[in-house]
C-alpha cells in the first residue's frame, strides 16, 4: 500500500509536466504586466485548489479504484461515469501519453542527435497519417511507453518509486531555475513592464479583461491532472484520509513553484524579450541559456527530459487503474479486470492502455486529438462538482469538506466560463471533440447487453 508522501508525489508528478517552462512566452505576447501576468498564475492555481477541495470531497465517497470514474458512476450513474472512462482510453489519457512521449523523444534528441531508420518510408501515408516520418523519435516515444508500462506491470511500489525519484528531481530542477531567475535578476536590471503595457492603454475594460481571462486559461493548462491519484484508490493506505491531504498538498506545493519560477522567468529577461522566444523552443531553455550560456541549455533539456518522463510514468501507472476499474463494472473488456497474481496490477488495463497510445503515437494525431475533446474533459470536472453537492445533500457524504459549499459552486462557474469561452473560439472543434467523446455509446450499449446475458447466464 501506498503511503502519503508518495500520493503527494503522485500529484504533484501528474500535475508538472512542460506547460510551466513554455507557457510564460504567450502569456507575455498578451502585452499584460508581470504583475497581471503573476496575478493570472496565482488567481488560476486558486480555481484549481477549488477543484481540489471538490475531488477531496468526492473521495470521501468510496475506497474502491477508479477515481473520477468511479465517482461519477456513484453521482449519476453507468453511462456518464462510462462516457468519461471511454473518453480517457481513446483520447485523453491515452493521448496524454502520446503527447508527452513525443516531447520526451524530441528533447532527447535536441541533446543527442537520433537516427531516422525508417526515413525511405516517411512518405507513406494511410490517409492525412504518415506513421513512419520522424521514425526516430516516434520508436524512442514507443519504447519509453513500452518500458514504463513494463516497469509499472511488475508492481505499483516500483512505478510510485520511480515517480518519487522523478518528481523530487523535478522539483529541485525548478527550485534551482528559480534561484538562478532570482540571483540573474540582481545583475541585471530590466524595465520592461512600461514598453509591455503601452499597447493596452486604450484598450476598453471588456477586451482587458479577455485578454486577462485568456492568460489564465493558459495558466490553468499546466495545473491539470490534479485528480488524477484517486485512481489509485484501493491501493493507497487509508484513502479517505490520505487523498484529500494529497490531492491538496500537492496542489499547493505546484501553485507555489509556478508563481516562483514565472517570477523569476521575467526577471531574469524583460518581457518583450520572452515574447519574442519562437514557438519551437522552450522559454525555460532560453531563459537558462541566457543566464549562465550553454551549461543552462544541457541543465534544463535535462529537466524536462526528466519531467516528461516522471509526468509519463505516473500517466502509464494511473489511468490504467480507470480501465480496471470499467471492467470491475463490466463496462469495458472484462478481461481488463485481471490482477496480475505475482505483481498484483492491472496487467492487462497497462497493456491495453500501452498499444493504444504506441498506435497514436504512430498516427502523429494525438494533439489534435486532445485539443479537440478538451471541451468533454472540462464537462466531466463540472459534473464532479456538482456531484459533490448532490452527495452531501443525500446525506452520503457527512465528513467535513474544506470551503464547502463555495468551493464547487466557484470552481463549475469557472470552468462553465472556460466552456463558453472555448465554444465560442471554436465551435467547430467543440462539436468535434464532444462526437469523439460520444463515439463511446455503441460501445456502451454493447457492453451493457454483455453485462445483462451474463446476469441472465448466472441467474
Amino acid at each position: 500500500m501506498l503511503g502519503l508522501t508518495t500520493a503527494i508525489l503522485l500529484v504533484a508528478g501528474n500535475i508538472i509536466g512542460t506547460g510551466v517552462f513554455k507557457k510564460i512566452v504567450p502569456m507575455a505576447a498578451t502585452g499584460l504586466s508581470e504583475n497581471y501576468i503573476l496575478g493570472a498564475w496565482i488567481l488560476a492555481g486558486i480555481v484549481t485548489m477549488l477543484g481540489a477541495f471538490s475531488i477531496a470531497g468526492l473521495a470521501k465517497l468510496t475506497t474502491e479504484a477508479g477515481g473520477n470514474f468511479e465517482y461519477l458512476r456513484l453521482c449519476y450513474g453507468d453511462f456518464l461515469s462510462f462516457l468519461f472512462g471511454w473518453a480517457y482510453f481513446m483520447i485523453l489519457g491515452s493521448g496524454s501519453i502520446a503527447a508527452v512521449s513525443f516531447i520526451f523523444s524530441q528533447s532527447f534528441n535536441a541533446l543527442f542527435q537520433l537516427p531516422d531508420p525508417l526515413a525511405h518510408l516517411q512518405n507513406i501515408s494511410i490517409g492525412a497519417i504518415q506513421p513512419f516520418a520522424d521514425s526516430g523519435i516516434k520508436l524512442l516515444a514507443i519504447a519509453a511507453i513500452v518500458l514504463l508500462t513494463w516497469y509499472n506491470y511488475r508492481g505499483v511500489k516500483k512505478g510510485t518509486t520511480l515517480n518519487n525519484f522523478m518528481t523530487t528531481a523535478k522539483i529541485a530542477g525548478i527550485l534551482l531555475l528559480i534561484v538562478l531567475g532570482f540571483f540573474f535578476s540582481q545583475s541585471a536590471a530590466y524595465t520592461s513592464v512600461a514598453v509591455v503595457e503601452a499597447p493596452l492603454k486604450n484598450m476598453s475594460n471588456l477586451s482587458w479583461l479577455a485578454i486577462f481571462f485568456g492568460v489564465m486559461l493558459n495558466a490553468f493548462w499546466s495545473y491539470d491532472g490534479f485528480s488524477n491519484v484517486a485512481a489509485a484508490s484501493a491501493e493507497i493506505k487509508n484513502p479517505k484520509r490520505n487523498i484529500p491531504i494529497a490531492i491538496i498538498t500537492g496542489v499547493s506545493i505546484v501553485l507555489v513553484l509556478y508563481v516562483l519560477i514565472n517570477y523569476a522567468f521575467m526577471k531574469a529577461m524583460p518581457l518583450h524579450d520572452l515574447a519574442s522566444i519562437p514557438e519551437n523552443q522552450v522559454a525555460a531553455i532560453v531563459v537558462a541559456n541566457s543566464i549562465i550560456g550553454n551549461t543552462g541549455t544541457i541543465m534544463i533539456s535535462i529537466l524536462l527530459l526528466l519531467s516528461t518522463f516522471g509526468y509519463l510514468n505516473v500517466a502509464v501507472l494511473l489511468f490504467s487503474r480507470y480501465y480496471y476499474r470499467m471492467a470491475q463494472e463490466q463496462l469495458f473488456f472484462k478481461h481488463v479486470a485481471k490482477i496480475h497474481p505475482v505483481y498484483k496490477t492491472p496487467y492487462i488495463a497497462l497493456i491495453y492502455s500501452m498499444i493504444w497510445s504506441c498506435v497514436l503515437v504512430l498516427s502523429g494525431s494525438f494533439d489534435v486529438l486532445t485539443d479537440m475533446a478538451v471541451f468533454g474533459a472540462f464537462a466531466f470536472y463540472v459534473l464532479l462538482a456538482i456531484g459533490l453537492i448532490k452527495m452531501k445533500k443525500k446525506g452520503l457524504i457527512k465528513e467535513k469538506i474544506p470551503g464547502y459549499p463555495y468551493a464547487p459552486i466557484l470552481f463549475s462557474l469557472f470552468i462553465i466560463a472556460v466552456l463558453t469561452s472555448t465554444f465560442i473560439n471554436n465551435p467547430v472543434r467543440t462539436i468535434t471533440g464532444i462526437a469523439l467523446i460520444l463515439s463511446g455509446v455503441p460501445f456502451y450499449f454493447y457492453f451493457k447487453s454483455q453485462k445483462k446475458k451474463q446476469e441472465a447466464f448466472i441467474g
